[in-house]
């Protein structure tokens, strides 16, 4: 599948105001909550089952939320695409499932 580059998004590059990258609060964010990656993963298997031939990360982010009533503290927007890139790395046959773009910064 082809892929589009990003470019000029605010954020990615550089640091936050605490001085850590979205990377790197991702990073922090992942390792305090496990469960929200496992979570991620059941969800992208359930809709495969269903039939689905594309699965949206901002769709499961918000399936995620509305399953939790009393919402789930620090589950950024800002993560949809590190959370795809981790479960991509995890389960490369979902390539055509799940659109990434190409990353400017490593």
């Amino acid at each position: 599948m082809p892929s589009t580059v990003q470019v000029g998004l605010p954020g990615l590059d550089f640091p936050h105001r605490d001085g850590l990258t979205i990377t790197e609060r991702f990073r922090a964010f992942d390792s305090q909550h496990p469960w929200i990656y496992r979570a991620l993963e059941r969800l992208v298997e359930e809709r495969l089952a269903a039939g689905a031939e594309r699965v949206g990360m901002k769709a499961l982010f918000e399936a995620l939320r509305w399953c939790r009533p009393h919402g789930v503290k620090g589950l950024n927007n800002n993560y949809t695409a590190l959370y795809a890139r981790r479960l991509l790395a995890a389960h490369p046959e979902w390539a055509s499932v799940i659109e990434v773009r190409r990353r400017r910064s490593p």
